[in-house]
């Protein structure tokens, strides 16, 4: 049985704590293996698009504005996100390695949830920053500076890491005496803390606290951006205006979607009917590494400014290999 050998057990004056957990996560899926190569090719996507996107906003000055400073953490934490969770998730299930040490676990978890709270906020400043140029157009190179927009990242990581550390932290104050299998494909927050012996309300507490950080006002901040918006280009005379202001809105709408619909769907079906927890942590899975794959191509490969700065790159790349050539030649 895979419980053999788990409760060698660190005891604390006060804790019970398996030396190990156990990610049960799918259950007999036929032919589930080809899921996981899917999830390897959208990994290694999200690597090669993110990257792309990264390099060329850090290479091409014209891009150095506040508005692709939002983008380049957006890239990032889409990055580091699939990074913190594909690769384990693959060598778990691909190669059956489903145990997992007690620390690691919780190492886990605070990376992949960190990352994904990290978006939700970056969504934040990215509706931020659509309400001013549409609101107050003349006003936005004065309010959206470099400085602000900084100040307005850097504080969406540290409240997140606070966040994230605490609820770590407390995962780390419960007894796990009895069951150690986690009925999920990574170490998520919530199954790990059901599955404790001793009071889990501080962690039930910090798990409302995350939900309202991370998924209620993130969407409630973005309503209220776009219903100021809709305002706004409705007092717009011009129809070539508002559709003009209506592009640059709809590719950050799409990702709002792609980010907060399958969350927030789940979790009502949760709440309210049986899902089964093989079709709950596919839709999880796919929730967690889909929206980093397509960010980069619906976002920002798609914009004129983007595009054209690509070109001058890859012209800017060309030019050495060209005079080499030349030199070669003579």
């Amino acid at each position: 049985m895979y419980r053999e050998g788990l409760f060698s057990i660190t005891l604390n004056t006060t804790f019970v704590r398996p030396t190990k957990f156990y990610l049960a996560g799918f259950y007999n899926i036929p032919h589930v293996k080809y899921y996981f190569v899917f999830l390897c090719f959208v990994y290694i996507m999200t690597v090669l698009g993110n990257g792309f996107l990264l390099s060329v906003i850090y290479l091409v000055k014209t891009l150095h504005t506040p508005k692709y400073i939002i983008v380049f953490n957006l890239a990032f934490t889409d990055l580091c996100g699939s990074t913190a969770l594909i690769p384990k998730l693959l060598d778990t299930f691909l190669f059956d390695r489903r145990y997992i040490v007690y620390e690691a676990c919780l190492t886990y978890m605070f990376f992949v949830l960190l990352f994904g709270s990290i978006q939700s906020w970056t969504l934040v400043t990215m509706a931020y920053d659509r309400l001013i140029a549409i609101c107050f157009p003349l006003r936005y190179h004065s309010i959206i500076t470099t400085k602000s927009v900084v100040a307005m990242l850097l504080s969406s990581w540290i409240v997140m890491l606070c966040v994230n550390a605490v609820l770590a932290g407390f995962i780390n104050r419960l007894s796990f005496c009895a069951s150690v299998e986690i009925k999920t494909f990574f170490c998520d927050h919530g199954p790990i803390y059901q599955l404790a012996c001793n009071d889990t309300s501080y962690s039930y507490m910090m798990a409302a606290v995350g939900l309202i950080l991370v998924i209620c006002i993130p969407l409630i901040l973005i309503s209220g951006s776009y219903a100021c918006i809709s305002v706004a280009l409705a007092r717009t005379v011009s129809r070539e205006e508002r559709l003009r202001a209506l592009k640059t809105c709809v590719s950050h709408l799409i990702l709002v979607a792609l980010f907060f619909l399958p969350f927030v769907g789940t979790n009502i079906a949760v709440l309210t009917s049986y899902i089964h927890p093989n079709a709950r942590n596919i839709n999880s899975s796919l929730t967690y590494t889909v929206p980093p794959l397509l960010n980069p191509i619906i976002y920002s490969l798609k914009t004129e400014e983007v595009r054209n700065a690509i070109k001058s790159f890859c012209q800017i790349s060309a030019c050495p290999l060209s005079e080499d050539n030349r030199k070669l030649n003579q």
